[in-house]
C-alpha cells in the first residue's frame, strides 16, 4: 500500500463540491485514511508551498490557499500517488482529461480544485505538514 496527500482545494469547498470529490476518490479505490477541514492561515501556506517560493505565482497560490476552508486528505492504495494524479487531470483543467476532478469542477488554472503529491518524496513531507501519526486510520 501507498499513501499520498490530497487537497480539496477552497474553490471546490466555497462551491460545495468536496462530497462529489469524496465520492470519486473512494470510487476509484482510495482509502480516505486522515482527513479534516482546515482553514489555513498565510504563514502555513507559505511553509506548505515553500519549494515554489521563487516562482512568480508563489504570493497570489498562498493567498488562494488561505482565503477560505480546504479538506486535507491522507489517501492509501496500491499507487496511490500517481492514480490520485490522474484522477486530478492536469493542471490546466482546459488540458485535462474528461471525467478528472479538474476538468469537472476546476474554475481555472489556478483555481483547480485539487492538490496531490508529486512523488514519493512530496508526499513524506506533506502527510505529517497536516496530521500526525495518530490521526491516520
Amino acid at each position: 500500500m501507498e499513501r499520498t496527500f490530497a487537497i480539496i482545494k477552497p474553490d471546490a469547498v466555497e462551491r460545495k463540491l468536496a462530497g462529489k470529490i469524496l465520492d470519486r476518490i473512494e470510487a476509484n479505490g482510495f482509502n480516505i485514511v486522515g482527513m479534516k477541514k482546515i482553514k489555513l492561515s498565510k504563514c502555513q501556506a507559505e511553509g506548505f508551498y515553500y519549494v515554489h517560493k521563487e516562482r512568480p505565482f508563489f504570493n497570489d497560490l498562498c493567498t488562494f490557499m488561505s482565503r477560505s476552508p480546504v479538506i486535507v486528505l491522507c489517501l492509501e492504495k496500491e499507487n496511490a500517488i500517481a492514480d490520485w494524479r490522474t484522477l486530478m487531470g492536469a493542471t490546466n483543467p482546459a488540458n485535462a482529461e474528461p471525467g478528472t476532478i479538474r476538468k469537472d469542477f476546476a474554475v481555472n488554472i489556478e483555481e483547480n480544485s485539487s492538490h496531490g503529491s508529486d512523488a514519493p518524496e512530496t508526499a513524506a513531507f506533506e502527510i505529517p505538514y497536516f496530521f500526525s501519526a495518530l490521526e491516520l486510520v
